[in-house]
This record gives structure tokens, sequence and C-alpha cells, in this order.
């Protein structure tokens, strides 16, 4: 009761604030998306992402030893594959010698700490863009789980710690584990991207790998089929549990600021660590805002992250990794 209670004697200071704050951001938070290309030499900007790169497998090295000496040590891989390798069966998905294959051991040479998760989805794989197999104008939901799970199984061959599927099949987690076990990786985790929204907030994520769904007769030109619909929620929690059922380690959210609800909705849920990923367009958007002087980049930058993981985040896959960890350590 006032005024016995003063809740402002706790704001006095930055000292004391920081002495009673309840959420902080570290190092261990962070999950960092990396784009991977073929070739030599590459570090290459994403137009659509400013100061985000895609990298080639010797400049990807550079970039493993700059996250680990910032304390960042856990990756999400993800390739872009040459047209001319793309199909409707994610054939190069599969190859022990495939671009996300040979990364996956580059890392693992260079960097046996770092924890390794890779994309399991056919999208960048795909001719139509699409995280499935396409059949008569449809996504089919069984036939892709098949390839998923060997894609998977591939990646844990050449060292991964942890496989993402990030494609919304109907059962493609116990479809995926059931393999892994039965071929001895039992260590291998799952990380599932769970509640993933069909948002319009993916699309420079899909011009960094020129996987975005194409346009043609009797085929989606969206992903609104598989992904979850953005005006949805108890499905969430469906979608969760029916994962960790499945054997997932790891559960997902994404995209991040407009499912903050959904984060805290499965955090209050589930027993198994939640993630979040915080997705290119809120990075874009940040980016553009503080170019114009409209907005402060890293103020800004860190109330969302705070809000990330106040809402419930055990891991946050950022593409602002690295700018926080600086701001943090200074």
């Amino acid at each position: 009761m006032y005024p016995l209670q003063r809740n402002r004697r706790l704001r006095s200071s930055e000292v004391l604030r920081k002495l009673v704050r309840e959420t902080l951001i570290t190092p261990n938070d962070f999950l960092v998306p990396l784009f991977v290309v073929e070739g030599t030499g590459i570090k290459e900007e994403i137009a659509s992402m400013p100061n985000y790169f895609r990298f080639s497998l010797d400049t990807l090295v550079t970039e493993i030893k700059s996250l680990n000496a910032l304390g960042l040590r856990s990756v999400l891989l993800f390739v872009k594959v040459e047209d001319a390798l793309k199909d409707n069966s994610g054939t190069e998905a599969l190859n022990p010698d495939g671009l996300m294959q040979r990364a996956i051991k580059t890392i693992k040479d260079s960097a046996p700490e770092m924890i390794v998760m890779t994309d399991v989805a056919l999208d960048p794989y795909s001719k139509y863009g699409h995280d499935g197999i396409v059949s008569e104008g449809s996504i089919v939901n069984d036939d892709t789980n098949a390839v998923l799970a060997e894609m998977a199984l591939s990646h844990a061959k050449a060292g991964a710690d942890f496989v993402a599927p990030s494609d919304m099949m109907d059962g493609r987690i116990f479809e995926i584990r059931s393999l892994l076990e039965d071929e001895g990786f039992h260590n291998t985790g799952i990380m599932s991207y769970s509640a993933k929204y069909a948002s319009a907030f993916y699309g420079p994520f899909r011009d960094a790998l020129d996987s975005a769904p194409v346009a043609l007769h009797n085929i989606p030109k969206d992903k609104k089929t598989y992904q979850m619909d953005s005006a949805n929620r108890a499905e969430a929690l469906n979608e969760t549990l029916q994962d960790i059922e499945e054997g997932a380690d790891i559960v997902m959210v994404k995209p991040g600021l407009c499912y903050l609800d959904i984060v805290r909705d499965i955090r209050n849920t589930v027993q198994v660590p939640v993630a979040v990923y915080q997705v290119s367009g809120e990075y874009a958007m940040l980016k553009a805002a503080s170019e114009k002087g409209w907005l402060d980049h890293d103020q800004v930058m860190m109330e969302q992250l705070t809000a990330i993981k106040r809402a419930g985040a055990h891991i946050i896959a950022s593409y602002f990794a690295k700018d926080a960890v600086r701001l943090i350590a200074d």
C-alpha cells in the first residue's frame, strides 16, 4: 500500500535495475542461422538482409571462428542449391557429398565443440520451391516424409548434432526418429519446427536461398496447405504435443514477435526446451528502419530479443546474434 510500497525504489539507478532484472540475454541463448553456397572465397551479402551473408565452405570456417570467439557455439545450417540440381523429389538432398553434408563436416572438422543443427525440408532442393513433393497440384505428405527421414539420416551420418525439420508435414518427426533409431543414431537430436506459421515475414530468407514457391498452373504459390494459419492458437499446442510424442527433443515457434502468445502457451505446457525463430522479415524491418533513422537499432534489437526470451524461449534463432553479443560484451 502506498506509501509503504513504492515500486519506483527498484528503478532508481541502472545498477539497481540490473540487480533485480528478471530476463537476461547471454551468448548461450542464441542459435545462429548460416547460409552456405558452392564456390570458394565467397562472402556474399544478401540484398534484403543487410550485413548478413552467404558463405562458401572456406569462408564458413572463418565465420565459425568468429562466432566461437564471441561465445556463440550453436549454428543452424541452410544451403543454397544450384538450379541444375533441383527436382521434385529432393534427390540432391540425399547426396552424401552434397553441400549440406560437406558443410556439416567442415564445421565439425574446424570446431568439433560447435553444435550443428541442420534444416530438413525439400524447398531448397525443389524446382517448385515447396517443402514437399508436388503431385497433381498438391504437396504429398507421406511420400515427402520418407525423403525427409532419409535426408535427416544423411545429416546425422555427416556429423550433425541435431536435425531440424521445418516442413510441417504430418508425422515426419515419427518417421525421422524411427529411422535414426533404427540406424543407431540414438543421440542425434530433433528440433522440430512445431508451430511454424504461413507468415509473410519469410521473404528475405527465400531471397537468400532462392527457394520461394513458384506460381504455376495448379501448383499452390504459397505454403498455406501445410504451414499453420496465423489466426490459430490452440492448433499450435496440438502440433507441438504431437511432435513431442513422436520424439522431438526441442520444439520451435516461428516467427517470433507476432507469436509470443504462442511461445508462452507452449512454454507453460511442455517440459522440453522451446526455441523461437526471429525470422528474416523481422531482421530486415529493423535494419531498414534504423538506416532511415526512424528507430534506434541496438535498443530495439535488445528489446525484441528480451521480449522473446521473457515470453518463454530457451533458444533464440536470430540473425541479430552477433550484433547482440557484441553489444552485451561492450
